[in-house]
């Protein structure tokens, strides 16, 4: 499926870029007037993929976070977050709640559960020195007035 609108930011691997990227993504999904929940959800859902890329991926050294976020036909979205960071040997490990990689830095390890439990899917794609990619997925709630798409936006990306 083809999206109808797609935003990139890519910034340093600097714990204050956190709230940058939830912001810059909320503000981005706005668009399709949300709930207040749902916008809270996404908020929370990529607060916790950013900031695993930076303490996990770097940990917490200097590096490049990518986010790319997009919006799709029916109101569904996705939000990918990428490192070049030391990427994950053992996925299904990583996503067990509890598991931290960083047990002295108040960690809790409840990240990809959070994740999981705000978005309807989420991917990992992850390689030991190569990075990881996590990509989220939500379909939204339909507008009371909703044929489908965002009253802003058409299907092919142009406002009206």
């Amino acid at each position: 499926m083809k999206a109808i609108n797609t935003m990139s930011l890519t910034f340093d691997s600097l714990e204050v870029n956190e709230s940058f990227a939830r912001s810059a993504t909320a503000g981005f999904f706005t668009q399709l007037d949300p709930t207040v929940e749902e916008l809270c959800d996404i908020r929370t859902a990529v607060s916790e993929a950013v900031t695993n890329a930076i303490v996990h991926g770097y940990r917490r050294a200097p590096g490049k976070v990518r986010l790319t976020a997009r919006i799709y036909p029916g109101r569904k979205i996705a939000v990918a977050v990428r490192d070049n960071g030391c990427g994950i040997a053992d996925i299904e490990k990583a996503m067990e709640p509890l598991f931290t990689t960083d047990p002295e830095g108040e960690r809790s390890g409840l990240g990809f559960s959070v994740m999981q439990s705000f978005m309807d899917t989420i991917k990992v794609v992850s390689a030991p020195g190569k990075g990881t990619t996590v990509t989220m997925h939500r379909t939204l709630s339909p507008l009371p007035d909703d044929a489908g798409e965002s009253p802003h936006i058409s299907s092919q990306g142009a406002e009206e």
